[in-house]
C-alpha cells in the first residue's frame, strides 16, 4: 500500500511539474478562414485572448511582443488582459508593437475583477461565478489606454477597421460570462464592408446565436483556456460556459457546420489563450496560445 501511495503521490508530483512547464510553453497556432470575396488580398489578424497578466510576467510581455516580427494587418483581443490591480501598464507594453496597427478589443470579466484563490475542481460543476471580495481592477484605465491609439471598443458596441485594403464590420458584445453582454441594435454592413466579424470573450451559445443572426461570418472568442487541463487524445473536459467541450478551443463552425464543408454556418475561433489564473497557474496538454487567422476569399 505505502508503496502505491508513493506512487500516486510520484505521478501527481511530476503531472503538477509538467503543467507549471505547459503554461509557459507558448505557440502560435495558424488558421486560413475562407470569407473574403473574390480579388480580396489576404487579411492576417492576430487573435489575442487571456493573457491574465500581472506585473512580474516578464517572460510572457517579451513572448506578446515578439509577435511584431509577424506580418500581421490587424490585431483582435477577447479580453481577461489583466490578473492583477497593477497589471494595466503591463498589458499595455505586451500590447505596445502592436498598437500603430488597426485594432478591436472586448473586456473579460478579468478586466473588471481581480482574481482569488478557489478550488479549481469548482470547474466541474459548472460555468465560474463571481464572488464579493474580488477586488475592481482599473478597468477605465486599460479602455482609455488602447482607445486612446485608435483602437476600437467593442464592448456592445459596433465599428470597422480597415486592414491590407478591406473593412472589417465589427460587432461586439461586453463579456457575456457575467452577464455584461448587450447585442448592439441591427445595422447594415457598413460602406464598402468586406465581412462582418463578431468579437465577445466568453463563446455562449446565445452570444454565438446572436452574431450568426447579425450575418457575421467570423466570430472571435476566448475564455475557454481550451480547457486548461486537458485529456490526451481526447481534449477539454469543461469550457466555463455552455459551449460544447469539442469546441473548446480551434476554429470550427456555428451551429454546427464547417462553411468550407458547403453547408451552412459561420466560423467561429475559440482561442485556448496565453495566460492562467496566478492561483492555478498549469496546463496540461493544452498549450497558451496565440493566433494568426487569414481571412482569404471564398471558394
Amino acid at each position: 500500500m505505502r508503496r502505491v501511495v508513493a506512487g500516486l503521490a510520484a505521478v501527481g508530483v511530476a503531472g503538477l511539474a509538467w503543467g507549471l512547464a505547459e503554461a509557459r510553453a507558448f505557440t502560435v497556432r495558424r488558421h486560413e478562414v475562407p470569407i473574403l470575396p473574390a480579388g480580396s488580398r489576404p487579411v492576417r489578424i492576430l487573435h489575442l485572448s487571456d493573457l491574465h497578466l500581472t506585473p512580474s510576467q516578464r517572460r510572457k510581455v517579451a513572448w506578446v511582443r515578439a509577435l511584431a516580427h509577424e506580418p500581421i494587418d490587424a490585431v483582435v483581443t477577447t479580453g481577461d488582459n489583466l490578473a492583477h490591480p497593477d497589471a494595466v501598464p503591463t498589458a499595455l507594453e505586451a500590447l505596445e508593437p502592436f498598437l500603430a496597427l488597426p485594432g478591436a478589443f472586448v473586456f473579460g470579466s478579468n478586466d473588471y475583477h481581480g482574481p482569488l484563490p478557489k478550488n479549481p475542481l469548482d470547474y466541474f460543476g459548472g460555468p465560474s461565478r463571481l464572488r464579493p471580495k474580488q477586488a475592481e481592477l482599473p478597468t477605465e484605465a486599460l479602455r482609455e489606454g488602447l482607445a486612446a491609439q485608435g483602437w476600437v471598443d467593442l464592448n456592445n458596441a459596433r465599428g470597422s477597421i480597415t486592414a491590407a485594403g478591406s473593412v472589417l464590420d465589427l460587432v461586439g458584445v461586453d463579456d457575456p460570462h457575467i452577464g455584461l453582454d448587450r447585442m448592439p441594435e441591427p445595422a447594415p454592413p457598413v460602406a464598402d464592408a468586406a465581412v462582418r466579424i463578431g468579437v465577445a470573450h466568453a463563446p455562449y451559445r446565445r452570444v454565438l446565436d446572436q452574431m450568426a443572426s447579425d450575418d457575421a461570418a467570423l466570430i472571435l472568442a476566448g475564455h475557454t483556456h481550451g480547457g486548461q487541463v486537458c485529456v490526451p487524445f481526447y481534449g477539454a473536459l469543461v469550457t466555463n460556459c455552455d459551449l460544447d467541450t469539442s469546441r473548446a478551443s480551434g476554429l470550427h463552425g456555428w451551429p454546427g457546420v464547417r462553411p468550407d464543408s458547403g453547408g451552412k454556418g459561420v466560423y467561429v475561433h475559440v482561442s485556448a489563450g496565453l495566460g492562467t489564473s496566478p492561483y492555478a497557474p498549469y496546463r496540461i496538454a493544452c498549450r497558451p496560445e496565440a493566433t494568426i487567422l487569414t481571412l482569404v476569399p471564398r471558394a
